[in-house]
């Protein structure tokens, strides 16, 4: 029964629960937007935190992220996986928020109060002295010490709390009759979270930035116990009654999939043309993120030197990101069905060209465009390429968190079971990794051959450009195969279908392909994949 014709079609739009399940429903729609808004906060202040801090700046964010970030997610999987063979979930849900939390107040009465204390300046002079400066993001990064492990912690909260605990927990507890319904709600609640995140913390940010921070993360830190206690009342005197109990029993006769490794990964893709083609798309994507990120952020730091004044732009863009990934996602599965999976891809790489064509066009002829450009507008080519860097990141995570997961999710349907579950694990293995360490390694071989970012700005255009033209040209291909697969109605009904489900991609990354995948037992991103009854 369609959920139309059970509930109405106005009620099926905005909310298909049935009374029986709100005690399920509401209580998880509070988890998600205490753990998405506690995401988007800390999103926004790691930043804040090590691209202003003293003798800092964005150069500093692609040395983290491969030589601090990448060894402490390889640390805290394998924690987490002796803990949950260890404990029950229920308590190592526990043990990992409030390992978050307890970090996190550390950090504002300690270590960020003393931090002239803990920080070894003189050390950091005199590498910086010798070194050339190209290194001087990995010295800043060893200089600012505390800063560094507070940016990975933040970004850690949205992969080990956000991905693997909620979402996992989530596909534990529903049902594939439920999940549809559900994992709209939840991805929509996700997606507002960002809009409330944006506004609430500049509604805290005065002209102290320590009094701003130590506000900000008090408050995520309310939050994250709230979520616990949600948590528990969930575990209970929802999840102890005897139609879960039975529900429950008969996932866990189902083993977990293996992931495949980078090398399986490599050879597994190298055998699928389709399969290559959805690769590169993830790893462009990924590419293209990474690499205006960093230049965005250093052009961000010279319009707004004041760690205050960088954490409020910063929440602007947050917030616009959650109403344009919100409004999209509403609207998907008509777009689909109007345009077709090929248009429908192309917009994501399309508005990302647009928008890097007019940052960096600002950026690398700001002395020439700066007379005729504050003679038509008032201002000056800095603050407008750092309106198109804004533009384009706003647009690249709300079509990131709809559209670009959609397709992709859409594209994997008309596979064989083998070749879906394998091919999908692949490509989540592959394409995340090469996307987001290619962007960084870049970044730091340029810097290590130019010294800055600045000056590096024209080949990061260059790369970026050619990385684009690569992603176009993969959705056509792709495109061209899909449509021979499953030919014009089919591609219809498999887009309205998985359009309505991956509402929940707009939970600001979240779980992809949940629901696409939950039948077949596809690893979705930090999903343990298990078979519903």
């Amino acid at each position: 029964m369609s959920s139309s014709s059970e509930f109405g079609s106005i009620r099926s739009f905005f909310w298909p629960i049935h009374r029986h399940e709100m005690r399920k429903i509401v209580p998880m729609m509070i988890m998600i937007f205490f753990i998405c808004f506690n995401y988007n906060i800390l999103r926004v202040i790691k930043d804040v935190v090590v691209v202003t801090a003293k003798s800092s700046g964005a150069e500093v964010i692609p040395f983290i992220k491969v030589w601090v970030l990448l060894p402490m997610a390889i640390l805290f999987t394998l924690i987490f996986t002796r803990l949950s063979n260890r404990f029950s979930q229920e308590r190592v849900f526990y043990i990992t928020i409030s390992s978050f939390l307890a970090f996190f107040f550390l950090f504002i009465f300690v270590f960020y109060p003393y931090r002239e204390y803990f920080h070894p300046h003189a050390l950091a002079d005199s590498m910086e002295a010798v070194l050339p400066a190209g290194l001087k993001g990995l010295v800043a990064m060893c200089r600012n010490w505390s800063f560094t492990i507070f940016y990975v912690i933040c970004e850690l909260w949205g992969s080990m709390v956000l991905s693997v605990l909620f979402w996992s927990f989530a596909n534990e507890i529903t049902k594939i009759t439920e999940a549809r319904r559900f994992y709209s709600l939840l991805g929509l609640t996700g997606s507002s979270s960002a809009i409330f995140s944006g506004i609430i913390s500049n509604y805290l940010t005065n002209d102290s930035w320590e009094e701003t921070l130590r506000s900000i993360v008090t408050l995520i830190i309310v939050f994250g116990c709230i979520t616990m206690v949600v948590f528990r009342w969930m575990n209970k005197n929802v999840l102890n009654d005897e139609s879960f109990e039975e529900f429950h029993k008969s996932k866990l006769e189902l083993k977990p999939k293996k992931k495949l490794s980078m090398r399986e990964s490599f050879s597994y893709l190298s055998n699928s043309k389709y399969l290559i083609c959805i690769a590169i798309l993830v790893v462009c994507y990924n590419l293209v993120i990474n690499l205006v990120e960093i230049v965005w952020k250093d052009q961000l730091r010279q319009l707004y030197p004041s760690p205050v004044d960088y954490n409020r732009y910063m929440n602007y863009v947050t917030s616009s990101v959650g109403i344009i990934a919100t409004i999209i996602a509403l609207f998907i599965a008509q777009l689909i069905a109007w345009t077709g999976w090929t248009r429908t891809a192309l917009i994501t790489p399309v508005s990302m060209l647009i928008t890097g064509t007019g940052f960096f066009t600002f950026m690398l002829f700001r002395h020439d465009l700066a007379e005729p450009v504050f003679a038509l507008t008032g201002t000056t080519t800095l603050a407008i390429a750092v309106f198109f860097g804004a533009a384009q990141v706003c647009l690249s995570k709300a079509c990131k968190y709809s559209l670009f997961d959609a397709t992709r999710e859409m594209s994997f349907i008309p596979l064989g079971h083998e070749c879906k579950l394998k091919g999908k694990a692949a490509i989540d293995g592959v394409g995340s990794r090469l996307g987001k360490s290619g962007g960084s390694l870049v970044h730091q071989g340029l810097l290590m051959l130019f010294g800055s970012i600045s000056v590096s700005t024209p080949y990061v255009g260059v790369i970026l450009m050619l990385v684009i033209s690569c992603w176009i040209m993969g959705i056509r291909s792709l495109g061209k195969q899909f449509a021979a697969i499953v030919g014009e109605k089919g591609r219809e009904e498999i887009g309205e279908a998985v359009a309505s489900e991956s509402v929940m991609e707009t939970g600001m990354g979240t779980g992809a392909g949940a629901v696409a995948s939950k039948e077949e037992g596809i690893p979705g991103d930090g999903f343990q994949p298990v078979k519903a009854s």
